[in-house]
């Protein structure tokens, strides 16, 4: 594990010139040449990493999984995420262009997007869901980066932070308005994943392990799916208008239900079954989906 602290020390490890600024950095990646087979098995940066990058011959892993840029995609790293580097074929060039903007969380530090920056989901998202830009968004995105290019290589002066920074905000703004795009326009991949949770959800309700598992958490269900929970629960809002934990929820009244009405089992041995601990956390649960009380939704077939 090699940790970055600061941008400077980024920047020295990758021979690039010192920052202009300590606490912000825009880089042209065509311009890296500190890259080789001698790169740490990972690295960690204490500031935020925006970058679009087309790479060749080069796989970057984030976190656990691997990802090939052989297409211009938009990414985004929080501080102190994991992440390595590694040439494919030793034999082959490295190609690389593109651009990447660090930012020290001091940066924005007593400003209102120090308040708004972490409400995006995608700084959670892993690298294999990055925002793939159609020609006119990667133009959109490239107008605010020469803006911020221009007024980082300007002299500073009392203006140039919240310049920067409001620059900074159009251009997260822009990328949550692209996500929400490329969950409606990647649809067949989308809908596919929808129907591995679906089967997913179907399987674990009706698995008889499931008094000794409890109920599914987000978490496992995202791992299960191999996507982040963020990125999973993201998609499901845009495609369906549940998150993945109003997802669980739904399937598990329709387990419910199908045991309230279908068997003879009290309504303690129904939650047993469905895996909560406590009867009172299932009636709770099942009269705010359904405006009805166990008890009262049996009845009803009576």
């Amino acid at each position: 594990m090699r940790y970055f602290k600061t941008i400077s020390e980024f920047h020295e490890f990758r021979n690039l010139p010192k920052p202009q600024h300590p606490l912000i950095s825009l880089i042209d990646i065509g311009t890296i040449t500190h890259l080789d087979s001698n790169e740490p098995i990972n690295l960690k940066l204490n500031f935020y990493a925006i970058s679009v990058k087309r790479m060749r011959n080069v796989k970057v892993k984030y976190g656990q999984h691997p990802f090939d840029f052989n297409e211009g995609i938009m990414s985004f790293m929080s501080p102190n995420q994991v992440f390595s580097i590694a040439i494919n074929n030793k034999d082959e060039e490295v190609e690389k262009s593109g651009w990447v903007i660090y930012i020290h969380p001091d940066f924005i530090w007593n400003t209102p997007l120090a308040k708004t920056i972490k409400q995006y989901d995608f700084w959670d998202y892993s690298l294999h869901e990055a925002l793939f830009l159609s020609e006119k968004e990667e133009a959109t995105i490239a107008a605010i980066i020469r803006n911020i290019e221009q007024e980082y290589h300007s002299n500073i002066d009392k203006f140039s932070k919240s310049i920067i920074i409001s620059h900074i905000e159009a251009l997260l703004n822009y990328a949550d308005r692209f996500y929400h795009r490329q969950f409606i326009t990647r649809e067949k991949a989308n809908y596919l994943i929808l129907e591995r949770l679906e089967k997913l959800l179907t399987e674990y309700f009706e698995n008889e392990d499931l008094v000794s598992k409890g109920l599914p958490t987000v978490g496992y269900i995202a791992q299960s799916l191999n996507i982040s929970a963020k990125y999973l629960s993201s998609m499901l809002k845009v495609l369906t208008g549940q998150n993945t934990q109003q997802h669980i929820h739904e399937k598990l009244i329709e387990k419910a239900k199908e045991k309230l009405s279908t068997t003879d089992l009290s309504i303690s041995e129904i939650a047993y079954e469905l895996g909560f601990e406590h009867l009172q956390s299932f009636s709770k649960l099942f009269k705010t989906k359904t405006n009805l009380s166990p008890l009262e939704f049996r009845r009803s077939f009576n």
